[in-house]
């Protein structure tokens, strides 16, 4: 299937902001959604330090999703195992490997974000959390890529306007303390380099995961735009995010769910159960995209067979049997020693097997004539 063919019907939305919207959906995740990562890899670096390496990162996602839009486009691949086919040849095993690395340890995180949620809100037990958001992105994924796309719209629309809130009511509740805290802050200094392309290097894996929705994409110029505008997309709520949590700094980089204790300090018991929420969903569309991305990759085999594509049985099938083994490392490690070790070995895993190999095969590939044949025709 052609890129004019699947992209002759869309709208914009789909092809400039969708993905955007899906990048962030596999970034998000529970420890972006809860302040965990960002205290992590930016309160190190103080209010001005963090802020340069979101950018940074920012600007790291941004470059990289072009390429990878331009060059899934070019190649006619939208799901992983094609583009890397395409990429690095029969050395494409190698990003597979490093993936389901990734799908592992992001599951877990999401399964320990899940129970740490639903325990800290609603008195239930860990388990109970996991096991709520397992069963849900096994019945997404099971109905493909329609409505994983209706997910990543809707989930968007309600992170949004729910991080937007948070910034309000924590400027309302606390904004002295915000601006003493940004205007007490030495000038960006230390690692905070570091800290973002770490945070840039094991995230941006997802401009690979969001493969099937690029679909929709009609022209180089469309896949080169919606890259460069996926960048912002996915970094704005953490943005507002962080801007909230300098009014406790440095304390607040202790705290396993840095969002739980900013929601206490607001006094608003509505608005914490709305965010709870929300960062439920955003695990949700997390988890689903990283599974899917897996289904596409079974199915793109499968149908290269001749054989139809998976079905939803078959689809639900398979993302039990990840999440069966994934999510509950989690309750062994937990979600700090997951987010603190497990990330850094990703982003050089990632550097190695997909940055790296993008930014120079893939360019080349780019700027070269004539175009690539699209992957369905290649044994």
């Amino acid at each position: 299937m052609s890129a004019v063919e699947t992209g002759s019907t869309s709208t914009w939305f789909q092809r400039f902001l969708l993905p955007g919207f899906a990048l962030k959906a596999v970034i998000i995740g529970g420890g972006y959604a809860t302040g965990r990562e960002l205290a992590e890899y930016f309160v190190p670096s103080g209010p001005w330090g963090g802020l340069a390496a979101m950018l940074l990162a920012t600007v790291i996602w941004s470059v990289v999703a072009a390429l990878t839009f331009a060059l899934a486009l070019k190649l006619g691949a939208y799901d992983y195992r094609s583009f890397f086919k395409g990429l690095l040849g029969p050395a494409w095993v190698a990003f597979e490997i490093a993936y389901i690395i990734f799908v592992v340890l992001i599951l877990a995180v999401f399964g320990a974000a899940a129970g740490a949620i639903g325990a800290a809100t609603f008195g239930w037990p860990e388990a109970l959390g996991s096991v709520l958001l397992a069963v849900s992105i096994v019945a997404v994924t099971a109905w493909g890529t329609g409505a994983v796309e209706q997910m990543f719209k809707y989930v968007s629309f309600l992170l949004y306007a729910v991080y937007g809130l948070f910034l309000v009511l924590a400027l309302a509740s606390f904004g002295g303390l915000i601006g003493q805290g940004f205007a007490n802050a030495p000038p960006p200094s230390g690692n905070w380099m570091a800290g973002g392309l770490t945070y840039a290097s094991y995230n941006i894996v997802g401009a690979v995961v969001i493969l099937p929705v690029l679909r929709h994409l009609r022209s180089q110029r469309e896949a080169v735009v919606a890259g460069l505008i996926a960048g912002p997309l996915s970094m704005l709520p953490a943005i507002l995010f962080f801007v909230a949590m300098m009014a406790f700094y440095p304390a607040i980089g202790t705290e396993t769910l840095p969002s739980d204790f900013l929601l206490r300090q607001m006094t608003v018991p509505g608005f914490h159960v709305l965010f709870q929420v929300m960062i439920f969903a955003a695990l949700l569309e997390s988890g689903a995209g990283s599974v899917h991305a897996i289904n596409e990759r079974i199915s793109g085999a499968i149908e290269s067979r001749g054989r139809p594509p998976l079905t939803a049985g078959a689809r639900a099938l398979i993302g039990a049997v990840i999440l069966a083994g994934c999510m509950f490392v989690a309750g062994e490690i937990g979600l700090v020693d997951l987010i603190a070790s497990g990330y850094r070995f990703l982003a050089w895993l990632f550097l190695v097997v997909f940055v790296v190999p993008l930014i120079t095969i893939g360019t080349w590939r780019l700027l070269r004539r004539p175009s690539l044949a699209p992957m369905e025709t290649l044994p």
